[in-house]
């Protein structure tokens, strides 16, 4: 019987035939021997033109991690450019070999081979059948089977079984893999709705079994990100919980519910890649680790999950809850969609900045200001100068803290001069994915160089994308797929999103970013003031979400245009800055010092590493208090931030510095008055919170209780998203 033998299972079939099986059979004693021999039975099929091109990248693949999971099983894998079609190859072996598992050698080997360009179906095919693996009447029946036919039987069967509980028929595996993206196909729960559970035991809040949400992913997206998905899902099943997992595997992914993700009670992340949309789960307490400790240990990676739920201190995921609001959504409208993606390419470009900046503030420390200047104080020695005449070994006059005040200015600016091809490469990578970061990073640079700055980057990032993501989908020739990503649609987009921005619209963008920059200049007394009070609103708005986000990508665009005879933007930079270090440190003295009782014991633990994080300008630090009570924590921390930015407007504090606090009281200008305005906010802040906390009553108790019910069941109590803790 031939590769392509069918029996009806629907796609599954085809996947595999009774020349690709082999029974009791010694093929080495090594996983490299093995491999190389069932690449080599693909490629007699003639579904890889190489046995050894694929075998090559198999092997490759389980360099980086063995593909062994527990119960004797390994399923190496790999997308290799030899493959001609998706095939899966199994033997079940006569001696045992080492794959990796932590439990053992494996005896029953199952290879999964795909092309570049797989599409979504195929994958999903495969994926069904790797989650099908850890369950054990599908493994016994695979150690049981008497001929090569009872194989490919079971594999079939599995297939077209996975497509008949989806109610489908064999052309709809598509929407098979969908519906079985989010849990396990042993016990999946209907949508996230009706999937809470109550009258449980004493484990949760408001009568309910504790909700802890996931994600899982690995480098190829096959088999791992499924396995660990299901594992995970029957561990919590285990241990009294309810789990809900994101698959963001090579089939279709289906996002979780944000109303599940916000009744949450922790996060498991088993990934090996980046999390798709981390922001979502900013705030949930934390347990992340490889997507292999997923399969291996998903009771482990369960019990933590469910104490870091009870523990105050416990990691939680970066972001905020504001920001985490903007994930993706099936009922997305534009002006969502728009948020997300600048708010993508901030988050993504604020590290080049941050790093950028403090380099060039610690540059000024060791070598004084002049070194940022074209000549230096004397003509020759500013930075570029120092680092091409001097050297390690050959210092210049001025020795070594000189030299290395030098080179940290200049590791800055480089790392600043890519912030607005980060926010452009970034934006359009919200957009169109991978294949709009060439596009984007390339319209951003000639942004730059059209002296367009960071609007030129919002547009040319927003036009890249929406260009990748229009290529991307145009029909195509299945031998011309693998292409699109990595040549076709960078090499397009980068025409279109560039050549518009350096023919049509860089000109018009860099009149405005003068006049934007003119006007800024121009501020002075009641309108800096007001300036001031504006951006200290904003930075306390939502704690590092949004509107904290466009008052800070505002602050850092400008610092590149900041000179000693411009200040302004080191004025703006200072005045974001002191008034996103109030909230944090507010809620810490009203938590530890002003009104202890009016705090729970966790939020007074959380006020204790309130201190450090707004010392340090983490507004997030705030978040734990505002998601509890956002109704007084918020206006109070406004109230504060405002005052603060008002102080430090009319001071003419400047800070050179976009991150820190206090930390870079060397690249702060009026250091004293920067203490003061930030001691004002902080006082008027937690002063305010004790009020409202006193005089301001909260909602009965009894409505609080129906708010967690509501909460639990998957609905939004007011139309308002509850904030993440």
């Amino acid at each position: 019987m031939s590769a392509a033998h069918s029996t009806g299972a629907g796609d599954g079939a085809g996947l595999i035939g009774v020349d690709l099986v082999g029974l009791d059979e010694d093929l080495g004693a090594t996983s490299s021997d093995v491999i190389r021999v069932l690449a080599d039975r693909i490629a007699a099929t003639g579904r890889a033109a190489s046995g050894e091109t694929l075998a090559t990248d198999a092997i490759a693949r389980e360099a980086s991690v063995g593909t062994g999971v527990p119960g004797g099983i390994a399923i190496p894998h790999a997308r290799s450019t030899s493959v001609t079609a998706p095939t899966l190859a199994f033997t079940r072996l006569a001696r045992t070999v080492p794959f990796g598992a932590p439990d053992g050698d494996a005896d029953v080997v199952f290879m999964i081979a795909v092309p570049d360009g797989a599409d979504k179906d195929h994958l999903t095919v495969l994926s069904t059948l790797a989650r099908a693996l850890i369950r054990e009447d599908f493994t016994a029946a695979l150690r049981a089977a008497t001929t090569p036919q009872e194989i490919v039987d079971l594999v079939d069967r599995e297939v077209s079984g996975e497509v008949a509980a989806a109610g489908v028929g064999a052309a709809g595996v598509g929407a098979a893999g969908r519906a079985s993206t989010a849990t396990s196909r042993e016990a999946r729960p209907t949508p996230a709705a009706d999937t809470h559970v109550v009258d449980s035991d004493t484990t949760g809040t408001a009568g309910r079994r504790k909700v802890i949400v996931g994600v899982t992913a690995c480098p190829t997206g096959i088999a791992h990100t499924y396995m660990a998905a299901d594992a995970l899902v029957a561990a919590a099943q285990r241990a009294g919980a309810e789990m809900h997992v994101e698959t963001q595997g090579s089939s279709q992914v289906e996002p979780l519910d944000p109303a599940l993700i916000a009744r949450a009670d922790a996060v498991v992340f088993a990934v090996d890649v980046d999390v798709r949309d981390r922001s979502r789960f900013a705030g949930k307490p934390l347990v992340s680790g490889p997507v292999k400790r997923g399969v291996d240990e998903p009771d482990a990676m369960i019990a933590e999950a469910l104490r870091a739920a009870d523990d105050p201190a416990a990691a939680r995921v970066s972001g905020s809850a504001a920001e985490a609001g903007t994930s993706t959504a099936k009922d997305e409208h534009f002006g969502q969609a728009l948020k997300r993606w600048l708010l993508t390419g901030v988050s993504y470009m604020i590290p080049f900045v941050a790093g950028g900046g403090l380099l060039i503030a610690l540059g000024f420390l060791l070598s004084g200001y002049g070194i940022a200047l074209a000549h230096g104080d004397d003509g020759v020695n500013n930075a570029v100068w120092t680092l091409q005449h001097s050297t390690l070994l050959d210092l210049p006059s001025q020795g070594l803290g000189y030299y290395l005040g030098a080179a940290a200015f200049q590791i800055g600016s480089v790392s600043l001069g890519f912030l607005v091809a980060a926010l452009a490469g970034y934006i359009a990578y919200a957009i169109a994915d991978r294949p709009g970061i060439a596009p984007g990073f390339v319209a951003g640079s000639i942004a730059v160089f059209m002296n367009a700055g960071f609007l030129g980057g919002l547009v040319g990032g927003l036009i890249a994308g929406a260009a990748a993501y229009w290529i991307g989908r145009i029909p195509t020739w299945r031998w011309l797929r693998g292409l699109m990503p990595v040549v076709i649609i960078p090499l397009f987009a980068s025409i279109i999103a560039s050549g518009l921005m350096l023919l049509v619209l860089g000109g018009p963008i860099a009149w405005l970013m003068t006049q934007l920059t003119g006007f800024l200049n121009s501020l002075s007394g009641a309108s800096a003031v007001l300036l001031g009070i504006i951006l200290g609103l904003m930075m306390a708005f939502d704690l590092g979400g949004p509107v904290n986000k466009v008052a800070y990508a505002f602050a850092v665009a400008g610092l590149g245009a900041g000179s000693a005879s411009n200040v302004v933007p080191f004025e703006i930079m200072a005045a974001v800055m002191a008034a996103g270090m109030v909230p944090p440190l507010a809620l810490a003295l009203a938590s530890t010092v002003l009104y202890r009782k009016g705090f729970t014991k966790p939020e007074r633990e959380n006020g204790k590493a309130a201190w450090l994080l707004g010392a340090s300008f983490i507004s997030e630090g705030a978040i734990p208090f505002a998601a509890a009570d956002p109704l007084r924590v918020i206006p109070a921390s406004m109230v504060g931030a405002a005052v603060t930015g008002a102080i430090s407007m009319a001071a003419d504090v400047t800070s050179r510095a976009p991150h820190g606090g206090f930390f870079v009281f060397f690249a702060i200008g009026n250091l004293l008055m920067f203490t003061v305005a930030i001691l004002a906010g902080t006082v008027v802040s937690a002063l305010v919170l004790v009020a409202l906390k006193k005089w301001v009553r909260r909602a009965p108790a009894a409505t609080d209780a129906a708010a967690a019910e509501a909460a639990s069941a998957g609905e939004t109590v007011g139309q308002r998203a509850p904030v993440a803790a």
